[in-house]
């Protein structure tokens, strides 16, 4: 474990949120979310070093995460294609460096829409990436240090990595002038990243607002275009809300980790239940609470969408000349 400096300002002076395990049972411990007292960035302090992080991405984790469900996945690249549709309608070829590329699916969708691709991906493919080039390396260290790309895209990868600052001074390296730079991270203003226990700790590292994403912005050559707060790309219920404010506003009580009620698997298990109609009503019966939190989530959705509190974020930033 190492003890970190805000990334953003450089200020060893934070608070500190709320502590919690790794909820997928990798590895054992308590780690703590804090948040800059001088900028407002969050991170994970102290953190596992980076070269710790391996035993928190066994293979069980992209199993669990990459769940093969092409329709769903067809129409998430869609929608992400359509944020760089600014540059796509621009005569001439386009290149586009995709970071965090995974197996490739996403630049081999762009690939099809006729850019040039490229991707980045430290982790090991479930299959050999042969049809584009893939820089197995962190995105700072990549043999590339001009205006190369018309559009570089990050889904769901800066929250992972230890340095965003490099990340981002590099994007803005080989980004072209007037391209874009896209990317979806968890919102720092949001009920499930500071209030509910629901960010992915230790594998998050941080957790940007669109303030603190402004800022790295300015500071990387870049002008931020939107900012949009929603679940095109990715869905994250705020679950839980609802036991939060009861026991925060109502009864005045601290909101910990250890008060988060059984979700439905959990509780199946305890008490030895098989899935069905029957355990679901157990689990209604012996949780009224949650089953009201979850019948009035979409409510909930929309209006965290309209006051920009929406747990996820994307990004639209482009590259000054």
């Amino acid at each position: 474990m190492e003890t970190v400096a805000c990334n953003l300002c450089g200020s060893t002076r934070y608070t500190a949120l709320y502590q919690m395990p790794d909820r997928r049972g990798y590895h054992p411990g308590l780690f703590t979310v804090v948040e800059c007292n001088r900028c407002g960035l969050g991170f994970l302090n102290p953190r596992p070093a980076f070269e710790e992080m391996g035993k928190y991405y066994p293979k069980e984790y992209y199993e669990e995460e990459f769940v093969q469900n092409p329709a769903y996945h067809l129409r998430r690249y869609a929608r992400e294609a359509g944020y760089l549709r600014p540059i796509e309608r621009k005569p001439g070829p386009k290149r586009l460096l995709d970071v965090g590329c995974a197996n490739g699916d996403f630049p081999r969708f762009m690939k099809a829409r006729g850019w040039q691709v490229e991707g980045v991906e430290v982790s090991a493919s479930s299959q050999p990436i042969a049809d584009f080039k893939v820089y197995p390396l962190q995105l700072p260290d990549i043999p590339v240090a001009q205006p190369t790309y018309d559009a570089v895209t990050a889904w769901a990868v800066l929250e992972h990595v230890h340095d965003p600052r490099a990340y981002f001074r590099k994007v803005s390296e080989v980004t072209k002038a007037g391209g874009l730079f896209v990317f979806q991270v968890p919102n720092f203003n949001s009920l499930a990243s500071r209030r509910l226990f629901l960010e992915d700790i230790p594998r998050h590292l941080y957790f940007f607002s669109e303030k603190t994403i402004r800022r790295y912005m300015e500071e990387s050559g870049f002008a931020l275009e939107k900012a949009h707060f929603g679940s095109d790309i990715f869905v994250q219920p705020s679950y839980n809300w609802l036991h939060y404010y009861v026991r925060t506003k109502v009864r005045r009580l601290p909101f910990t980790y250890e008060e988060l009620p059984l979700a439905r698997p959990e509780f199946f298990k305890r008490y030895n239940l098989k899935p069905g109609m029957p355990a679901t009503l157990k689990y209604v019966l012996a949780q009224p609470l949650t089953a009201l939190d979850r019948a009035l989530l979409p409510a909930l959705t929309w209006i965290q969408m309209l006051r920009k509190t929406y747990p996820n974020c994307t990004y639209v930033a482009r590259r000054l000349g």
